[in-house]
C-alpha cells in the first residue's frame, strides 16, 4: 500500500512538473515599414507541427508550447516569410515584422471593397486619391470636391446649367445617373439632388477618395453602372486636430473652413464646418453670369463611441444650405429692369445622418450595421416656372465579414428606400416611390502567392420591376514589379426624372415615369489593366499603368420631344456601348513627381443610324502634372488638353488646353498658398456664344469647354496644433 501511495504521488508530480514546462507564447505580426497588423497570418511551430492565424490586431497565442528551442514560420500572402528560431518559455510579446514582396509601398486599406485588404491585393480595379493630394486639390477648389474629380483620368465633370453652374459626373462617357456617390459607403447624393450634390461637398474633411470604374452594382446596387465614387472621412486621433482655411478669388469668391477632431479613451468628436460665397460673376461682358451669385453653409458634426476594444459606434449629422441664382446680371444686382429678368434661382436644403455600429465576434470575424436618413429640398425658380419638391431616403444595411487564413467572406443584406414627393401646386405631379431589398455575397481568396480571385452576387428586389441578379467576378496576378487585373459585372438602374437631359431644361414640361411601360436599364462592364512599377535607381520610381474597358447599356432612358409642348421618357431602341482605354505613367525622382495620363473614350449612340459619338464627351483628352515638394515648399504645375467634342446637332467643337499653377509655402503655423487655376483664360466663350437671344428669353447652348476662365485665388491654412513642417 505504502508503494502504491508513492507511485502515485510520483506519477502526479511527473505530470505537474511537465505541464509547468509548458507554456503559451504571444506573437505580433506587422508589416515591415508602417508596422500595419497583418489579419491572418500563419504562425507554424514544424517541430510540432501546431500553428495558428493571427486577429485583427495582428496577434496570436499558440498554447501549450512545451520548454525547448523551435524552428518557426511565419507567414502572409504577398510578404516574404520568415523562417526563425524561437526558444521556450518566454513572458513577453514577439513581434515580428514581414517585408512585402513587391518593392513599392501601398498599405492603404480600402473600404469600398468591403474587405480589411489594401489596394494593392484587391482583384477589382479601384484608383485612390489620399490626404495629401486632397489637401492639394481642395486649395485648388475649397468650396466643393468637381477639381479632385475632374483631373482623374477617364472622368468629366459636365456642366449642365451656365446660370446655376451644376455639375454631372461622367465616367469613361457614361452620364452622371450611372455613377453612384457614397460617402463612408452611404448612398446620399443620388435622385432629386444630383446635378447640385458635386457642388454642395467639400473636400477638408475628406480623408481619401476611392473610385471603381466600371459596374459596381455587386456590392452596392443599383446605379453603379458606370462606377461609384465613395468619399471618406476623416477619423478622430489622440492627438487634436484643428485646420482653419481661407481662400479668396479675384473674382470675389470667398471660402472659409474648419475642420477639428479629438479622441478621447472611450470617445472622440469630429466637427466640419463651412462657409462660401461667390459674387456673379461676368467676364464676357454679356450682362449674363458665368459663375452665380452663392451663398452656401455646410456643418458635419460627427460623434464615435469606442465601449470596448472590438466595439466601434459613430453617429453623425450633415446639413447643407445652399442658394445660388444665376443668369442677366442686372436682375441680380437690381431686379428687374426692362428686358432684363431672367434668372434662375435654385435654393437647395440638405439633412443627413450617418449611424455605424461594428464590433469583433471573435479574432477572425466581426460584424457591422449602418444605418442613414436623408432629407434633400430644392426650389428650382426661372420666369414663369418652378420646380419644387422634396426627396427622403433611408438606407439601412447589415454585413458579416469573416476571414481565413487565404480568404476573406462578406455576407450582407441592405433595404433602400427613395420617396419624391413633388410641390402640390405644380402643374405636373412626379412623385416616385421606390423600394428595394438587397442581399449580396463577396468573396476575395488567395489562390496563390500570385493570384487572387474575387467573387460576388447580389439579387435585389425592387417593388415595380422585380428581381436583379448582379454577378461579379474578378482575378488580380501580382509579383515583384507587374500586376495585372481582370474583371467584370453586370448593373442596372431604376428609371427616374432626374437625368441629365431633363435637368437641362429645368425638368419643365416632363411628364411622369409610366412603370408600365418603361423597363430598367441594364449593363455589363468588363476591364483589363496591367501595372508596372519599378525602382530605376535609389532616387528614380517609374510606375506604368494602362486599363482597357468596355460597358455596354440595355434599355437608356431617352427624353423624347412629344412636339406639343410637353416631353416624355422612353427606352432605347439599341444600346449604349462605351469602350476606350486609359493610360497613366508616374514618375518620381527626389522631391519631383511627373504625372502623365491619356484617355480614350469611345462612347457610341447605337440606337441612332450610323452609331455616333455621344455628345459632349472628348474622345481624346491628356493631361501632364508637375509636383514639387519639400518640407517647405509644394509647387505645381498641370496642363490639360481636351479634344473636339460633337454638340446635340452634330455640330464639333473646337479643342483646347488649360494650364494652372500652385505655389504652397509651409510654417510652422500652417501654409500660405496661391493658385492659378486655368491662367490662360481658355473659354467657351472664345470659341462660341454662351447665350442666345432674345435677351428676356435667351437660350443657353450646350457647354463643352470652361465658362468662368482664369480664377486667381489666395489663401492660409492655419494649424493651431502644429504640422510638423520646418520653418
Amino acid at each position: 500500500m505504502y508503494k502504491y501511495v508513492l507511485n502515485i504521488l510520483f506519477i502526479i508530480t511527473f505530470c505537474v512538473s511537465i505541464n509547468a514546462q509548458k507554456s503559451n507564447i504571444k506573437i505580433k505580426v506587422v508589416s515591415n515599414l508602417v508596422n500595419e497588423p497583418l489579419i491572418g497570418a500563419t504562425i507554424y511551430f514544424k517541430e510540432l507541427k501546431k500553428g495558428a492565424n493571427t486577429n485583427f490586431e495582428g496577434i496570436t497565442e499558440v498554447m501549450n508550447i512545451p520548454k525547448g528551442n523551435y524552428n518557426v514560420s511565419i507567414s502572409f500572402i504577398g510578404y516574404q516569410t520568415i523562417n526563425t528560431m524561437i526558444k521556450t518559455p518566454t513572458d513577453h510579446l514577439l513581434t515580428f515584422k514581414l517585408e512585402e514582396i513587391s518593392n513599392e509601398l501601398e498599405t492603404v486599406v480600402i473600404q469600398t471593397t468591403r474587405s480589411t485588404r489594401t489596394i494593392k491585393r484587391i482583384p477589382t480595379r479601384l484608383e485612390f486619391i489620399g490626404a495629401e493630394e486632397l489637401e492639394e486639390k481642395a486649395i485648388m477648389n475649397p468650396s466643393n470636391i468637381s477639381m479632385v474629380l475632374r483631373e482623374s483620368t477617364g472622368i468629366q465633370m459636365q456642366q449642365t446649367s451656365l446660370s446655376s453652374g451644376n455639375m454631372n459626373i461622367r465616367i469613361q462617357g457614361l452620364e452622371g445617373r450611372y455613377t453612384q456617390l457614397l460617402r463612408d459607403g452611404f448612398p446620399l447624393y443620388g435622385g432629386f439632388s444630383s446635378g447640385l450634390s458635386i457642388l454642395q461637398i467639400p473636400p477638408l474633411d475628406l480623408e481619401q477618395f476611392e473610385i471603381i470604374k466600371g459596374s459596381s452594382s455587386t456590392l452596392y446596387g443599383g446605379g453603379a453602372i458606370a462606377g461609384l465614387v465613395n468619399m471618406v472621412s476623416k477619423k478622430p486621433e489622440f492627438t487634436p486636430s484643428l485646420d482653419l482655411m481661407f481662400t479668396q478669388t479675384q473674382v470675389k469668391g470667398s471660402t472659409a473652413n474648419i475642420f477639428y477632431s479629438k479622441r478621447g479613451e472611450k470617445v472622440g468628436l469630429t466637427v466640419y464646418g463651412s462657409g462660401h460665397y461667390q459674387n456673379a460673376f461676368d467676364p464676357e461682358g454679356d450682362h449674363f453670369s458665368n459663375l452665380p451669385e452663392t451663398h452656401s453653409v455646410s456643418l458635419n458634426p460627427k460623434l464615435f463611441y469606442y465601449p470596448s476594444e472590438k466595439t466601434n459606434i459613430s453617429f453623425g449629422l450633415n446639413g447643407t444650405y445652399d442658394n445660388r441664382i444665376g443668369g442677366d446680371i442686372n436682375k441680380i444686382n437690381n431686379g428687374k429692369n426692362g428686358i432684363h429678368q431672367y434668372t434662375e434661382e435654385n435654393i437647395s436644403k440638405r439633412l443627413s445622418s450617418q449611424f455605424i455600429y461594428e464590433t469583433q465576434l471573435d479574432s477572425l470575424s466581426y460584424f457591422q450595421i449602418k444605418n442613414s436618413f436623408s432629407f434633400f429640398e430644392r426650389k428650382l425658380s426661372i420666369p414663369d416656372f418652378q420646380f419644387k419638391g422634396k426627396q427622403r431616403n433611408s438606407f439601412t444595411e447589415i454585413t458579416y465579414n469573416k476571414l481565413f487564413n487565404r480568404g476573406h467572406w462578406t455576407f450582407g443584406a441592405n433595404l433602400y428606400t427613395s420617396d419624391f414627393n413633388e410641390d402640390k401646386k405644380s402643374q405636373l405631379i412626379r412623385d416616385q416611390n421606390d423600394l428595394t431589398y438587397g442581399t449580396f455575397v463577396n468573396n476575395i481568396y488567395d489562390l496563390s502567392r500570385h493570384l487572387i480571385l474575387e467573387s460576388g452576387l447580389r439579387i435585389d428586389y425592387t417593388d415595380d420591376f422585380g428581381f436583379f441578379p448582379l454577378p461579379k467576378v474578378a482575378l488580380l496576378y501580382k509579383n515583384k514589379m507587374f500586376s495585372s487585373r481582370i474583371g467584370g459585372g453586370l448593373g442596372y438602374k431604376i428609371p427616374n426624372i432626374f437625368t441629365e437631359e431633363a435637368e437641362n431644361i429645368n425638368f419643365q414640361n416632363i411628364v411622369s415615369i409610366n412603370k408600365n411601360l418603361i423597363k430598367p436599364e441594364y449593363s455589363y462592364g468588363v476591364n483589363l489593366d496591367v501595372n508596372f512599377n519599378k525602382n530605376i535607381s535609389d532616387k528614380l520610381t517609374i510606375s506604368i499603368n494602362q486599363l482597357f474597358y468596355l460597358s455596354s447599356i440595355k434599355n437608356g432612358l431617352l427624353l423624347n420631344d412629344l412636339n406639343n409642348g410637353f416631353f416624355n421618357f422612353e427606352n432605347a431602341k439599341g444600346k449604349i456601348t462605351s469602350r476606350g482605354a486609359e493610360t497613366n505613367l508616374k514618375f518620381s525622382y527626389e522631391s519631383f513627381r511627373w504625372f502623365l495620363n491619356y484617355a480614350f473614350i469611345d462612347t457610341q449612340l447605337n440606337y441612332l443610324p450610323g452609331n455616333p459619338q455621344k455628345p459632349l464627351t472628348a474622345k481624346h483628352s491628356a493631361g501632364s502634372v508637375l509636383m514639387y515638394e519639400s518640407k517647405k515648399w509644394r509647387i505645381g504645375y498641370e496642363t490639360y488638353y481636351f479634344g473636339r467634342q460633337f454638340l446635340s446637332d452634330r455640330t464639333k467643337t473646337k479643342d483646347f488646353i488649360t494650364m494652372g499653377l500652385l505655389l504652397m509655402r509651409n510654417f510652422k503655423f500652417g501654409s500660405l498658398f496661391a493658385n492659378f487655376e486655368n491662367f490662360t483664360d481658355q473659354r467657351q466663350s472664345n470659341f462660341s456664344p454662351l447665350v442666345l437671344p432674345p435677351h428676356e428669353k435667351p437660350k443657353f447652348p450646350e457647354i463643352y469647354a470652361p465658362t468662368d476662365g482664369f480664377i486667381f485665388s489666395l489663401g492660409i491654412i492655419i494649424k493651431p496644433f502644429g504640422n510638423n513642417h520646418e520653418d
